[in-house]
């Protein structure tokens, strides 16, 4: 790959994506954030996202719908789910849905970067 990859990051909560998108730009990623899964459905990013970081809760469909919604048109993008709300159920339903992580807020720096890192890696699998 010789672009850096893109990582769209969703979540409804303007401070968290800025301060997530923040991080992730000075890692040396390049990011787009968006404040609904809406909002990343129609901006025409999601077949060039290598990985998306979404929050559960968000205003209109959630990060789970959103990730179940991708899968079953065949997009495959490898998915963090982060949550504050997080329940058994829901890390069952993300996880089998296939994503690569699920983190509980507040999220790590570290944590997070090793997501990304293994989703990086998925996707380098799938398009090999």
């Amino acid at each position: 790959m010789s672009q850096t990859p893109l990582i769209a990051c969703i979540d409804d909560d303007p401070t968290v994506l800025e301060a997530v998108e923040d991080f992730l730009d000075a890692s040396g990623f390049v990011t787009e954030g968006y404040s609904s899964a809406e909002d990343f459905l129609k901006s025409g990013q999601v077949k060039c996202a290598a990985c998306l970081i979404t929050d559960v809760k968000l205003g209109g469909i959630s990060g789970l719908e959103l990730q179940e919604r991708l899968v079953t048109s065949g997009v495959t993008i490898p998915t963090i789910i982060v949550s504050a709300f997080a329940d058994e159920k829901m890390r069952a339903r993300a996880f089998g849905s296939g994503a690569v992580c699920f983190l509980s807020k507040p999220i790590t720096k570290d944590n997070l970067l090793d997501c990304i890192k293994s989703a990086l890696c998925r996707r380098l699998g799938d398009a090999g």
